[in-house]
């Protein structure tokens, strides 16, 4: 995919190109890389994930307020919307890199979003910034449980299961790449009785299994 193809993606058509791409400059390519853009866009982030749940939800009290926050900026949330825009595909990475697969490893592709985030804060503004954040946001606001905050996505699909008397999720490691220090690993989630697989991945196994849950999570309560 082309940098005009992932503009698309975003919705933000970059005045200053080079910020897109030292966006998706890893440290490990040279010297002009993402880490500034990514402590940037982190700040962003947060303010405007602040602001959003400020106003979605007038009734939380502070405490609770934070911890939705930290669920939507968390590693595993920021690096399943880097794969829904296929930021993989796009990292200029080192020589070591490549070879130990840091295109896929969720550190990396959740630090790229948030370089982009900061990329487009100093491309357009704040306004830009926060249009872009509510369009990638937007299905995770809006099918975000307050009650389940503090609960880990396994605890949550558990819970739903065993009140409907269906039997808890297999998990099973279907792979494990890359060398020791750096692995990925995938995990399937199955729920036979209702004929549901997800997938996830991860720098852990349980990483993983976290990522498969909570899309099992998300595809039954949508349904629900």
């Amino acid at each position: 995919m082309s940098q005009t193809g992932l503009e698309r993606l975003l919705g933000h058509d970059f005045t200053n190109g080079q910020l897109l791409t030292q966006a998706l400059t890893h440290r490990s390519h040279s010297a002009r890389n993402n880490e500034r853009l990514e402590f940037l866009g982190d700040g962003v982030l947060n303010c405007i994930i602040a602001n959003q749940l400020f106003q979605r939800f007038s009734k939380l009290p502070e405490g609770d307020l934070s911890r939705l926050r930290a669920h939507l900026v968390k590693e595993p949330t920021l690096c399943e919307i880097a794969q829904r825009l296929q930021l993989g595909d796009m990292l200029k990475l080192g020589e070591g890199e490549l070879k130990s697969g840091g295109w896929r490893r969720p550190s990396v592709l959740a630090d790229a979003l948030e370089a982009i985030i900061g990329a487009v804060f100093l491309d357009a503004g704040f306004i830009a910034a926060e249009a872009l954040v509510v369009r990638l946001y937007t299905p995770l606001l809006e099918a975000i449980d307050p009650k389940s905050i503090g609960k880990d996505a396994k605890s949550l699909l558990q819970e739903y299961l065993q009140g409907r008397k269906i039997a808890l999720p297999e998990y099973t490691v279907t792979a494990t790449e890359g060398e020791a220090h750096c692995q990925l690993f995938k995990v399937d989630c199955t729920i036979p009785k209702l004929k549901l697989v997800t997938h996830g991945e991860g720098s852990s196994r349980r990483a993983a299994e976290q990522q498969a849950a909570e899309r099992a999570y998300q595809q039954l309560t949508a349904t629900s």
